[in-house]
């Protein structure tokens, strides 16, 4: 059986020998690593698939770092950003991140101090990705969620069987509560590395919690449709 990686990342750095050196040696520690050797590709990559971490180097052809780590947090994406810059100017780290980079490195760097800082990185993201554990059993308004046996007992007392993905989506939302979780968390947890589900996928999940739960599923209290950012569970 084919191991699951890591983590998915993204790197975009247009140098093509240390390219090839820093993507051999991320995979060797078990990460899955999709390349950009410019601005346009990276940006058409983080559009299309979930990521981990972004390994970004500042002075990209096309667009450079700093615009793809500012339209990246614009579109409410909290994946980490570590840059890499041959500059040294404490300007640019600056700059850097005061547009949402979570970390920089200078280039030339220790190898294994970037393998570090992109393990602190990964791990952290995951360990905020979950607000608040959940027990097995779940009761709101009426509902009652079993998520270990997939099945629910809805506030008219029928019982329904849930689908595993309505479970991990269900389980997720309330993990949540009140805020509103992103596509590209949903993507995470729910469909798993690089398989995009279109945004009427996740919608169709969202219009069957609003059946099964709602009282008035057309006037919703707890399943809520973020426009243009995510979903929203509300007990």
């Amino acid at each position: 059986m084919k191991k699951e990686p890591m983590a998915n990342i993204l790197l975009a750095e247009d140098e093509e020998n240390l390219h090839e050196a820093l993507k051999l040696n991320l995979e060797m520690e078990g990460y899955s690593i999709t390349s950009a050797y410019d601005g346009s590709a990276a940006l058409k990559a983080i559009a299309n698939e979930y990521f981990d971490l972004i390994i970004l180097d500042i002075m990209l052809p096309e667009v450079d770092g700093i615009s793809i780590t500012e339209t990246v947090r614009v579109n409410a994406n909290e994946v980490p950003i570590l840059i890499l810059s041959a500059k040294n100017a404490s300007a640019d780290r600056v700059l850097g991140l005061k547009k949402g980079a979570d970390d920089y490195l200078t280039k030339p760097f220790n190898l294994e101090e970037l393998l570090l800082r992109v393990s602190k990185l990964i791990h952290k993201n995951k360990k905020m990705s979950v607000k608040e554990a959940v027990d097995d059993v779940y009761e709101f308004g009426n509902n009652r969620i079993d998520f270990k046996a997939q099945e629910a007992i809805t506030w008219n007392k029928d019982r329904i069987t849930l689908s595993k993905k309505e479970a991990m989506l269900l389980k997720l939302l309330i993990e949540n509560k009140g805020d509103v979780v992103t596509r590209e968390k949903i993507l995470q947890v729910v469909w798993g590395y690089n398989v995009y589900p279109t945004t009427r996928t996740i919608d169709n999940f969202i219009l069957n919690f609003r059946k099964y739960f709602e009282i008035d599923s057309r006037s919703p209290n707890h399943f809520h449709s973020v426009r243009g950012v995510g979903y929203k569970y509300t007990p």
